[in-house]
């Protein structure tokens, strides 16, 4: 009798894994994200689902603004790893390979190198952080690019090691009437070997707005300093947005996190 218990509960388990909601893995993205980042309407299983991509400002906030379309992906066994497989007409190209190695009070998250533009997003998509993205209401495309990377934490504490590289591209606000205020570059690098500090950089590609910034992420904080400011013969048009954008010093507008 008891090994029949102990059977009758091993495949109960067994088919709760095999069938795992996929609305747990929503609810594990939400935590990890502080609510930052939804999977909403999730359908399907862990294993194999979709959902509504969505940002928020977090817990409590009324902002929030989804991805077009569904996000569909399969989670498979991948020696000590799992292999995560994500595909999403409007943004994704092709299929965007992860690889995740769970732990004990940690977990790592890996992006193999990938050619060219691994996806592109609406720039309004960003309007679902709140402040100040709901007031600059920015439009344009945010293309990511990676030589590989990987995310690591442990202790509540996040680690990268390795390189992206995030285009905005024909960046433009409705606080402007400029049609294209300009394009942009942020890379962001690290090598948790040498510590869990990753460091950012800004730069303008060419436009209007000048931006320009250096930055920390520490753990879990993030920590930049940079500036803004008008190319010559903009300023009158620019005026507005600078004010927005960062606290003024003359001609600069100081733009500061953490």
């Amino acid at each position: 009798m008891r090994w029949a218990v102990a059977g009758a509960g091993l495949g109960a388990a067994a088919a709760l894994l095999a069938f795992a909601p996929a609305a747990w893995l929503a609810g594990a993205v939400a935590r990890a994200t502080d609510e930052r980042v939804l999977l909403a309407d999730a359908r399907g299983t862990v294993w194999s689902g979709s959902a509504v991509v969505v940002l928020t400002g977090g817990a409590g906030s009324r902002d929030a603004s989804a991805l077009p379309g569904r996000l569909h992906w399969t989670l498979s066994p991948e020696g000590a790893a799992l292999g995560l497989h994500a595909r999403q007409a409007c943004c994704i190209n092709g299929e965007l390979h992860l690889r995740v190695q769970p732990g004990f009070d940690r977990l790592r998250v890996e992006l193999p190198p990938a050619p060219g533009v691994i996806g592109q997003w609406p720039a309004s998509w960003l309007v679902g952080l709140g402040t100040p993205w709901n007031t600059l209401q920015p439009s344009g495309a945010l293309l990511l690019s990676s030589p590989g990377l990987s995310l690591e934490q442990a202790g509540g504490r996040w680690a990268l090691t390795g390189q992206a590289q995030l285009e905005l591209a024909a960046m433009a606000s409705r606080v402007s009437t400029l049609a294209v205020l300009g394009s942009y570059r942020l890379v962001v690098s690290g090598d948790a070997a040498r510590g869990d500090t990753a460091s950012l950089n800004l730069s303008t590609a060419s436009g209007a707005l000048q931006l320009s910034g250096q930055g920390q992420w520490a753990g879990s904080r993030l920590h930049f300093t940079g500036q803004a400011s008008a190319a010559e013969g903009s300023e009158a048009v620019l005026g507005n947005l600078l004010n927005i954008i960062g606290r003024r010093q003359g001609a600069l507008s100081v733009i500061s996190i953490g």
